[in-house]
């Protein structure tokens, strides 16, 4: 399944190095396409302060589900 920029994601498994954990939400900002499909997802804290914006491959997100 294709996601949409803007569409909301869950983390599907911890990411130490990037300081987040399985379960935090976060934004699609940015799709790559060409060679290896990839998600560029911003994390924010309770500030609205970019915690970490890695790029995660479709299997390392999940649906959110409000």
């Amino acid at each position: 399944m294709r996601r949409e920029e803007f569409e909301v994601v869950v983390l599907a498994e911890d990411l130490p190095d990037e300081g987040l954990t399985k379960g935090m939400v976060g934004a699609i900002v940015f799709i790559h396409e060409k060679q290896n499909l990839a998600y560029m997802v911003e994390f924010v804290d309770d500030e609205g302060r970019t915690i970490a914006m890695p790029d995660l491959l479709p299997e390392q997100i999940t649906d959110y589900i409000p």
